[in-house]
């Protein structure tokens, strides 16, 4: 999901090809996060036959307002540092298929197959598999259907909606009191509710949501439903300590319980671990040769930008220094 107002017209920036279906390329890059678009800048550098697969460009950092933590940018709008990486990556000129999803990675001797959605396939020698994660859902009654209704999960791109509202915050971390800072500077009245005891959110972030007048705090609830015809409506959740119910009439719900490997198309075919993160040694190698894993979709800890590009540069290292060895170019 694109932000308003940060938008790139690729088409404006260098004309698109898309890749050949007959060719095998030397790479393939899966993902357009910070991970994929670094692999393509370092690939591309060596002068392979390479193509990017992607839903679309930027990743979770298109559901970032700032980003004050990147080297060379003491704060710099998350759109706009998408916009410097897209121009980066597309300046090389080399094909992208984008919008379609990637359902698998297969592997028949030395070479890949990745089938998309539509029923077509691209082929290479080397995979960088770097799609990164998406948001945990909750997956109560009402949710799905609502999505785009008042069930959101982004605050960056939705929270303007519920200026003077009410909404429902889900969540105990850092994501859960960012957002609810976001929706209470709007003037928003926040019921932020999690699942365990307590609070997970840095005690600074926590000191300053708290405040705010108009929020209220229920640790050890669950949500159990959402509610409403056209638009949500109510929030039914649940006291886990005295096992009651009761309904929030609300206008929005911010759900902000953490991110979900986008893994599947390896399933079947790389090692994950309990999470479903895709499982990388130090040279960014699967347990399948010739697939490396970068950034958030692995097991690499801390999941930032800047260890996510890091990472990104170095499986499309690794995955060239294994197309020398392999004598595959």
């Amino acid at each position: 999901m694109e932000l308003p107002g940060v938008i790139l017209d690729i088409s404006s920036i260098s004309p698109l090809r898309k890749p050949d279906h007959d060719t095998v390329y030397d790479m393939l890059i899966l993902g357009g996060g910070p991970a994929a678009m670094s692999a393509v800048v370092y690939a591309a550098r060596k002068m392979i036959n390479l193509a990017v697969i992607t839903l679309d460009f930027g990743g979770q950092m298109n559901e970032t307002a700032e980003v004050e933590n990147y080297l060379g940018f003491p704060s710099i709008r998350a759109g706009d540092l998408v916009t410097k990486f897209k121009e980066h990556t597309i300046s090389f000129d080399i094909p992208v298929s984008m919008g379609i999803s990637i359902t698998e990675v297969k592997r028949k001797e030395n070479t890949f197959e990745v089938l998309l959605e539509d029923g077509t396939s691209f082929f290479g020698h080397t995979v960088v598999f770097a799609t990164g994660k998406r948001h945990r859902p909750l997956t109560v009654p009402g949710e799905k259907e609502l999505v785009g209704k008042g069930v959101a999960y982004c605050a960056t791109c939705d929270a303007p909606l519920y200026k003077d509202k009410k909404v429902v915050i889900v969540g105990g971390g850092n994501s859960a009191f960012t957002t609810a800072l976001d929706l209470l500077r709007l003037n928003a009245e926040a019921v932020v509710v999690n699942f365990i005891i307590g609070w997970q959110a840095d005690e600074a972030l926590q000191q300053r949501v708290r405040k705010f007048g108009k929020v209220q705090f229920l640790d050890y609830h669950e949500i159990v439903s959402v509610e409403g015809k056209d638009k949500l409506e109510t929030v039914v959740i649940r006291d886990r300590r005295a096992g009651e119910e009761k309904k929030i009439d609300a206008n929005g719900l911010f759900v902000e319980i953490g991110l979900l490997p986008n893994s599947d198309p390896v399933k079947k075919l790389a090692g994950l671990n309990k999470h479903g993160e895709v499982l990388v040694d130090c040279y960014c190698r699967t347990n399948i040769p010739g697939l490396f894993g970068a950034g958030d979709v692995t097991d690499v800890p801390h999941k930032q930008i800047i260890i996510s590009a890091g990472e990104g540069a170095k499986a499309a290292l690794s995955a060239y220094d294994y197309l020398i060895e392999k004598s595959q170019i």
